[in-house]
């Protein structure tokens, strides 16, 4: 017998006598089990998951096992303990330490220790008042993911406060400590001179922008990864602004941005491998929110039944939740195709995960989306590509496949594939980042970045019809070009557009996954004006993937090193820099460490810069820090 299947007989023989006891409330362990490194993130953890418990948990032939849906409404500390000293211990004890911390915090959408505690009115720092928020602003805040409808995180001088000469004054003013989180991977909102920022153990709080001091905090289901977006609401008594987010159990929220109180909650899709990763956009009274998966992290597993979710936009009455429309991706709904090798059914199609926040088109009554990748073969003409939807009704207007051919799941690789893999494998080249829309000198342009470093524009007018594409590095266009692609090799490493980028009123600044660096491109004609390393030595690249920001004359980034840097747009320079990747003493006075900033960018508002700092995933360093800079 081999080692394979003997760990698949254990984990059959564990259902079976123990799995009817998870389903009820273990005794609480005495202490947060410790040991090893803290998870990586929420992929990793579900990727173990799917290759060894899902033979049992969501196999219609295990009536007992709970589903992991049903899973997914435990604390990290329940299946944590579950697999260590409970029911699931049989199965626990095939997994390492950090494999079963992983499991946890993805199935219970929050960071161990998350059941702790982490309230504002348990912190020091309690604000002395919490008087009326002033009106918001649209010229002086940034509100949401893009700071503005054409999500071009680009900060007026006015609005910025800021300009080439005074960043190099900018200065440490205060650290706020996320309580009890292992990643800082909520962009933070300023609107009215207050901060709202999420994190990975659900808890949102809202700071004084200027001091870093609570005014409250709300605990929400799961983890919350995207930016905050604040608008009107109405039909609540004296209740005039609500924060709107999503969590990574596919709920979106509705808070008193005054209070924190809950005003509604409505769950968006039903898949429980769904998520909410990138901000709801808000516009005249609806809320536009992206739906993402980690299903394809690793549906490879034989035991599992790869792939049924669908990419979508959900359009939701922002005074109530109701739904008003949703649009998947994939307008087919996934159907039974075929059994693999273990017996397991097959579903097609599905993909085309939105990791982004819409771009909203007041003019022509549409929005943008930037889609994923399949995760079925053929992928769908859909999936890689742009989508622009009708905002009243979500009817798709037109598309346009940027990546053709890209069925993707993760643990294709190796000289033996499993049979849930796609017939030909993509390099999971994704539209990651939000459509940035722009016009210049009388045209309308949406500029488009994607992982291998292809950046595009489209016509708005023309139903997305291509103006130019070029690659950032000035090389060979990626396009279709699967060529190195070997069936269980991985692809050739690229470096491109990641989580965002940002752009002037000319030109777009993009940040590089990958090898690094910074890059400025033209709007009009997508000609490179510099590329810069930003002072990073050749041997010791340090990725820029996460989003970049722009005022006039700086642009504003992060690295995985920590390192957060103001360049200069005339080339390329570096103004001004700061390690975020240390220990700091915060003002909530819990232990506060920075480390990799990976995809949210930096957020400036009022002479001052934000940014979190501690992206735990995919290789990065944790942190819980969100960090505040000012010249004052």
């Amino acid at each position: 017998m081999t080692l394979a299947s003997s760990r698949y007989l254990l984990l059959m023989v564990a259902c079976a006598w123990s799995l009817g006891g998870i389903a009820q409330e273990p005794p609480p362990p005495a202490e947060t089990p410790a040991g090893g490194p803290p998870p990586r993130g929420t992929e990793f953890g579900f990727a173990v998951f799917e290759k060894n418990c899902t033979a049992c948990h969501g196999n219609p032939a295990v009536e007992r096992a709970p589903s992991p849906a049903q899973l997914r409404q435990f604390t990290a500390e329940r299946i944590l303990d579950a697999l260590t000293t409970g029911p699931m211990r049989a199965v626990g004890d095939t997994l390492t330490d950090v494999e079963r911390r992983q499991v946890a915090v993805s199935l219970s959408g929050k960071a161990l220790g998350a059941a702790a505690s982490a309230s504002a009115s348990d912190l020091p720092n309690r604000c002395a008042a919490n008087a009326d928020m002033p009106v918001p602003s649209a010229r002086s805040d940034w509100n949401g993911w893009g700071a503005d409808l054409g999500n071009t995180r680009f900060q007026s001088q006015e609005a910025a406060g800021l300009d080439a000469t005074s960043v190099v004054k900018l200065k440490l003013k205060w650290v706020f400590g996320l309580p009890n989180a292992t990643s800082s991977y909520s962009q933070p909102t300023i609107v009215a001179g207050r901060l709202f920022v999420g994190s990975d153990t659900g808890y949102v709080y809202s700071l004084d922008a200027k001091t870093g001091c609570v005014y409250w905090s709300y605990l929400s289901q799961a983890g919350v990864r995207n930016a905050m977006t604040l608008g009107p609401i109405h039909g609540h008594g004296a209740v005039k602004y609500a924060v709107y987010y999503g969590d990574l159990k596919a709920n979106t929220y509705a808070l008193d941005a005054q209070t924190g109180k809950l005003l509604w909650a409505q769950k968006v899709e039903q898949n429980y491998t769904d998520r909410v990763t990138a901000s709801p956009a808000y516009f005249r009274g609806r809320l536009y929110v992206p739906v993402s998966s980690w299903e394809e992290f690793a549906a490879s597993s034989p035991s599992y039944q790869c792939c049924t979710s669908v990419g979508a936009v959900v359009a939701l009455n922002a005074d109530t939740g109701k739904q008003i429309w949703k649009t998947y991706v994939i307008p087919q709904r996934p159907k039974p195709i075929r059994k693999n090798s273990a017996g397991v059914q097959q579903w097609a199609p599905a993909g085309g995960s939105v990791w982004n926040t819409p771009t909203i088109d007041p003019k022509r009554n549409a929005l943008y989306i930037g889609t994923g990748d399949a995760t079925t073969y053929p992928a769908a003409v859909t999936s890689d590509a742009v989508l622009a939807m009708n905002l009243d009704t979500g009817r798709v207007l037109w598309s346009y496949q940027v990546h053709k051919n890209d069925s993707f799941v993760g643990g294709c690789r190796g000289a033996s594939l499993p049979d849930n893999c796609p017939k030909v494998g993509g390099p999971d080249w994704d539209i990651p980042a939000s459509v940035i829309m722009r016009r210049v000198a009388d045209q309308d342009y949406l500029v488009v970045g994607t992982k291998p470093g292809d950046i595009l524009a489209l016509n708005p007018d023309k139903k997305g019809e291509l103006f130019w594409r070029k690659n950032v590095r000035g090389g060979e266009i990626a396009g279709d070009n699967f060529k190195n692609q070997v069936p269980g090799v991985s692809p050739p490493r690229v470096s491109g557009v990641m989580w965002g980028f940002s752009a002037d009123p000319t030109t777009a600044y993009i940040g590089l996954s990958g090898e690094g660096g910074l890059a400025a491109m033209r709007i009009v004609d997508g000609q490179r004006e510099w590329l810069s390393a930003l002072d990073v030595p050749k041997d010791m690249p340090v990725s820029n993937g996460s989003a970049t920001s722009v005022i006039p004359g700086v642009t504003f980034l992060g690295g995985s090193d920590g390192v957060i840097k103001a360049v200069a747009t005339q080339d390329g320079s570096v103004l001004w820099r700061f390690n975020t990747h240390l220990e700091f003493d915060s003002v909530d006075k819990v232990p506060t460490r920075g480390g990799s900033i990976s995809t949210a960018g930096p957020v400036v508002a009022e002479g001052m810069v934000y940014i979190g700092s501690g992206y735990a995933v995919l290789g990065g360093s944790p942190g819980n820090a969100v960090l505040a800079f000012g010249i004052d």
